[in-house]
């Protein structure tokens, strides 16, 4: 685009106009199929603030490039609707009496009442239905479906006092509603996603930030019946991922879905596991890294919009392309096998709780080179561990926390090119001796719970069978499978006594999963004190901490836990000692996990 060229045009046109718009399909509104957001009552305000001329925001819409048809001319860019959805389907709910879809995904009328006397608007219910003064339902007048004259009749044979020309004049008044104007803001067909994401932003009177899928999404639902049954296809298979349950509902709207589609995600009626619940962005952004090799949402939006790279030309050829790779990539992303074969290798890794994965890029990103691989042919036994240490890398590194989609897209390219050749050189890079010994030990001296690196190591003690700390059964696996009960080895109300700090007492290298009755015989006692405890309980003393009753295996147990046997006669003024050397041990252990990751 020229500097030359208009970003963007203002306009006022009516409601009218603009609902004639959405009827004929000129105007698309990329939320029609998902659930109605707004409050009924909110609907009532809209119109109640039309009705006395009260601003209600732009409109912004983005216009879809022209695109060159294959006899060589050139078919007009639907208008998207990107900001006002709410609203323009409050409009056309209110005045044309369309139905929407709620939140339960099923279809209803929302019916505003008007009362002429007093000019007040309602949302109808049944004590307004059965008072005459109230118009019940404004939609057969506003839609012209009944007549002001013959609406003025019924009000006044009911109301036989009331006064016939001010009742016309309110009546009037509220057909006067479609001829209110409305500001459209229509931004430039050759604008990218980036400035358009910027406009957006800029201009948004409720300060709504819309993210590049949000742009993706509404590309894909206003392309056609086609692009509307692939957005339903991406909507529905993220709530049923969330939330199986929702299936026969579905099952019972006439119009949700193409019965391929469907058939393809029917299988999450009886699918449990939330490790992976994905939303349409990680939908979205799986199917451009591993349908498409890309790894930038703006160039999935091109392409969708017919964009030839090379020519800089909007071709409908493209275009078509563009969304049968899209269907045919979001299908292979939905399918049972491909889905639950990768969440069954995240698990072999010992990520057994979504709760462990903190942030998506490392499990889209993994999932994308799966699919990858598997349209390559790569075989499955050289998929599986390529796919585990990629994502555990990937969680290590932070691989994906800055500038993702650069790296996405750089990491995907290679990947097709040599999987493996690619893995090696991201790990003599990134994962050096100096990684291991200086660098992971420095990102676990840290107090927050949000730290990737504490849950790999759990992974790590997820993945060797690791029993709790102290416990002769229960594992790691276990508690974390359940409410999570992690605890502090030194316990954190003897530590506040003398460092009254959180950063100090909830450092994460002094947290351990213990059950819960271990943890009340630890209560506030110092290690040197409760370990003694435990040490008499090997000598043959009563079992108060767990059912360890030897040496061997109380070493195994403090092994497993990563827990120096110094910590046996520690107080308060080793706690710091005590922190470094953990650190050090749970650096190894994250270490030799992810080399024997297999």
């Amino acid at each position: 685009m020229s500097a030359q060229q208009q970003k963007y045009e203002v306009n006022q046109y009516t409601v009218d106009s603009i609902l004639a718009w959405v009827d004929a399909g000129d105007i698309a509104i990329p939320e029609i199929q998902r659930p109605f957001v707004w409050e009924k009552a909110r609907v009532r305000s809209l119109i109640d603030s039309l009705y006395k001329g009260f601003p209600i925001g732009y409109l912004i819409v983005w216009k879809n490039p022209d695109v060159t048809l294959k006899d060589g001319t050139k078919s007009l860019g639907k208008k998207i609707l990107i900001d006002g959805q709410q609203r323009v389907t409050s409009l056309a709910a209110a005045l044309l009496g369309r139905e929407i879809t709620n939140k339960r995904y099923t279809k209803e009328r929302i019916r505003i009442a008007f009362n002429p006397a007093r000019e007040e608007f309602a949302v109808q219910n049944p004590a307004i239905e059965k008072d005459d003064s109230w118009i019940p339902d404004i939609a057969p007048i506003m839609s012209g479906k009944k007549s002001v004259f013959a609406a003025l009749d019924e009000y006044c044979r009911k109301n036989g006092g009331a006064d016939r020309e001010k009742m016309g004049r309110a009546i009037e008044n509220l057909c006067g509603i479609r001829a209110k104007t409305l500001g459209l803001i229509e931004l430039g067909q050759y604008l990218d996603i980036d400035a358009v994401t910027t406009i957006f932003e800029r201009i948004n009177s409720e300060g709504v930030r819309l993210s590049k899928a949000d742009f993706a999404m509404s590309k894909i639902a206003s392309y056609g019946e086609f692009g509307s049954n692939l957005r339903k296809l991406i909507d529905f298979f993220c709530h049923l991922a969330a939330a199986p349950e929702f299936y026969p509902q579905l099952e019972n709207i006439s119009d949700a879905l193409s019965p391929k589609h469907l058939g393809a995600i029917r299988w999450l009626k009886d699918e449990t596991d939330d490790l992976y619940d994905p939303t349409y962005s990680d939908v979205l952004r799986v199917a451009l890294v591993g349908g498409f090799g890309r790894g930038k949402m703006g160039d999935l939006v091109s392409m969708l919009s017919g964009r030839n790279f090379e020519t800089r030309e909007f071709e409908v050829q493209i275009q078509e392309d563009a969304f049968e790779r899209l269907e045919e990539t979001i299908l292979r992303f939905a399918n049972e096998h491909n889905f639950t074969k990768f969440t069954m290798i995240v698990r072999s890794a010992g990520f057994v709780s979504p709760d462990m994965i903190r942030g998506t890029g490392a499990l889209n990103f993994a999932y994308a080179a799966y699919l990858k691989l598997r349209e390559l042919g790569t075989p499955q036994n050289e998929i599986e561990p390529f796919v585990r240490r990629w994502f555990v890398m990937s969680l290590l590194t932070s691989r994906y926390s800055a500038s993702p989609e650069t790296v996405f897209d750089s990491d995907i390219k290679r990947i097709a090119e040599d999987p493996h050749k690619h893995l090696r050189y991201v790990e003599d890079s990134e994962l050096s001796d100096a990684f291991w010994n200086t660098k992971l030990v420095g990102e676990l001296e840290t107090s927050s719970r949000t730290s990737q690196s504490l849950y790999v190591f759990f992974a790590s003690q997820i993945k060797a069978a690791s029993k709790g700390f102290l416990s002769t059964d229960i594992t790691v696996r276990d508690m974390s499978a359940g409410d999570g009960e992690i605890h502090h080895i030194f316990p954190k109300a003897y530590v506040k006594k003398t460092h009254n700090n959180r950063r100090d007492y909830n450092q994460i290298a002094n947290l351990v999963y213990m059950q819960s009755e271990i943890n009340k015989a630890v209560g506030d006692k110092p290690p040197s004190e409760y370990f003694g405890k435990v040490l008499a309980q090997c000598r043959g003393g009563p079992r108060k901490f767990g059912g360890i009753s030897d040496m061997e295996s109380l070493r195994s147990n403090m092994e497993q836990n990563c827990i120096p046997e110094s910590a046996f006669e520690m107080s308060i003024g080793d706690y710091h000692d005590f922190l470094g050397q953990r650190r050090m041990l749970m650096a190894g252990a994250i270490r030799r996990y992810y080399e024997g990751l297999r």
